[in-house]
């Protein structure tokens, strides 16, 4: 069935079945996903001379790998594997470099990285001032005003408060820079949006428009709003109002998936697990997704979460495990309260420097009896929810979910971003067999604003706390929640070892939750497969399993925790082939 993705992301629904989920690769690709051939040798790749890492239970090392098709053959010393492979292999001489499989990103944002991807960042990293920001938004309308009258002015990224000094941009500054066009922007937490009046105007938000259920419009002191948007449900509207972004995320769906796939396979990403998958099309997001398999041109897997706020995935029959090795249906997404760093993460007690303790996008309640539910028709719940209460809101909904019949520990329902976690919260963890995910960034990024503004200097010990989790026998990943933070997997391994921070070079936060090399590696792999329930497939490298893999030139086992991050990707394949060589 043909599917206008246009209509239905200005509909903000979609409703359509038959999706045929059970096929997203082309034939050659289904093809590949047989059995291991047994012609000795026929397609098969030794890769010797090196150091590899399957990432399995005793986190073993040896000198080569085989593969066969699109699946790991054997492991083990040079001449065993040579052996296996049989005559007529071709030979790989890694030359002493590092095979590890290929790494997982376990949360990140797909159509938001595809379709504003592209925006210019005017973000902190770029620009440390307000000023300079605000410089930037004079550049954009200019190169808006030379593209069209009917561009937007528009950029993502924005961080108030990691700018010198912390503002907010409202109507007062973006009337005066952008007075003749709608403009809007994006806080880096993805969370907030900034708008001007035009912009406020075209997304139908004025003087008497109410609060939108799970968001907040900023106002002035009057009572009319100042274009600070607080919530997906708040600036949605204004967002969508650009044709251009519509456009982008409708017939240039395809293109730009591919794009951020290619992204992908330059860090050695070989999976990315969408975590709103369907936030702006609904089921038509899965249309795109199969499109972007056909001919063998993505070059990165999907597992897919989808996102709870869009109507239409139980009328289109979509189940949990659809779809097939390439892009398959792993679990249901639940947004419980926003960002920390954009004070809408919901606190047990008010933040630090604000008199506020943030925002319940559903309130406890809700989410026991949406818990419930998913969880009776096997859903993998995937929880949004980064301050203590909103953490407190989560576990209770699990257990409600426990108490109605419901296996939990089956579904290894996930905590996202996980980000403020009491000791006793961890107890109720293990015993529900739930996997922390951790937005490991905010460490490194905004781990200064965190102790000295968000958290204060006591609670912030309580940050992303890897090896509490850890030594409570709980199986955690760490993500970049792209394009919050960008993608990138060894870097999540050094900050998670090294818990260094950006703007205070020698200072380590919270220094009794780093964790050794080898535990964060396997939070991007095998660690992150068993958390979308993939682990028979890919994570490791173990004969049977997908060939997904990285080639680094460096061991990070060997370099200084600092210096993980600038470790080279050499090679990355994925289901067999080689999708990027640097």
């Amino acid at each position: 069935m043909a599917i206008n993705r246009r209509q239905i992301i200005h509909a903000g629904t979609g409703l359509f079945a038959g999706l045929g989920l059970a096929a997203c690769g082309n034939d050659s690709q289904r093809e590949q996903a047989s059995n291991i051939s047994e012609d000795a040798g026929a397609g098969t790749i030794v890769f010797r001379n090196g150091i590899v890492l399957p990432v399995d239970q005793g986190f073993s090392e040896h000198a080569a790998l085989a593969i066969r098709g699109n699946r790991v053959l054997a492991i083990g010393s040079e001449a065993d594997v040579v052996a296996a492979a049989g005559a007529g292999a071709r030979s790989i001489d890694l030359q002493g470099r590092v095979v590890l499989p290929g790494f997982i990103e376990p949360h990140m944002h797909f159509a938001m990285l595809a379709g504003l991807g592209h925006l210019e960042d005017i973000g902190p990293f770029n620009r440390p001032t307000f000023d300079a920001a605000l410089a930037a938004i004079r550049d954009i309308r200019q190169a808006a005003i030379e593209e069209g009258p009917e561009t937007w002015v528009m950029g993502r990224q924005f961080d108030p408060i990691l700018l010198e000094p912390p503002r907010d941009l409202t109507t007062s500054e973006l009337d005066e820079l952008v007075p003749d066009r709608p403009a809007f922007f994006l806080n880096a937490s993805g969370h907030i949006g900034y708008a001007n009046s035009l912009a406020l105007q075209a997304g139908g938000i004025g003087p008497d428009t109410a609060d939108p259920a799970g968001g907040e419009i900023g106002r002035f002191e009057d009572g009319t709003p100042n274009g600070v948007l607080y919530g997906q449900s708040a600036y949605f509207p204004v967002m969508l109002a650009n044709q251009q972004i519509v456009d982008r995320m409708g017939t240039q769906f395809v293109s730009a998936g591919r794009q951020v796939g290619e992204q992908a396979a330059a860090l050695g990403i070989t999976t990315l697990c969408d975590q709103a998958t369907g936030g702006l099309a609904g089921p038509a997001d899965i249309e795109g997704y199969r499109a972007m398999f056909d001919g063998g041109r993505m070059k990165a897997r999907i597992r897919a979460y989808l996102y709870s706020v869009q109507p239409g995935w139980d009328e289109a029959g979509i189940m949990p495990g659809d779809g097939d090795d390439l892009m398959r249906i792993a679990g249901w997404k639940i947004v419980t309260d926003g960002s920390n760093q954009g004070f809408t993460g919901r606190q047990r007690e008010p933040y630090h420097t604000r008199d506020t303790v943030g925002i319940f996008y559903v309130e406890p309640g809700a989410l026991r009896e949406m818990a419930i539910d998913r969880g009776r028709r096997g859903w993998q719940l995937s929880l949004h929810g980064n301050g203590d209460a909103a953490i407190d809101s989560i576990l209770d909904a699990v257990e409600a979910a426990k108490d109605a019949g419901v296996d939990v520990n089956a579904l290894r329902c996930r905590n996202e971003h996980c980000s403020i976690l009491h000791d006793e919260q961890i107890r109720r963890m293990a015993a529900l067999g739930m996997v922390p995910s951790f937005l490991i960034n905010h460490v490194h990024y905004w781990g200064h604003v965190m102790r000295d503004q968000v958290f204060g200097p006591e609670k912030v010990e309580l940050l992303d706390r890897c090896r509490a989790v850890e030594d409570a026998g709980l199986t955690y990943v760490i993500h970049t929640d792209a394009p919050v933070s960008p993608l990138g997997s060894l870097h999540k391994i050094r900050v998670a070892v090294a818990r260094d921070l950006c703007k205070e070079p020698g200072t380590i936060l919270a220094p009794q939750e780093r964790v050794s090399v080898e535990s964060a590696i396997r939070a991007v792999t095998s660690n992150a497969a068993w958390a979308c329930h993939s682990e028979h497939e890919i994570g490791s490298l173990e004969a049977g399993k997908l060939a997904d893999l990285v080639i680094l030139d460096s061991d990070p086992r060997r370099v200084e925790p600092a210096a993980i991050s600038d470790i080279r990707v050499s090679e990355t394949w994925m289901n067999g082939e080689r999708v990027y060589q640097g």
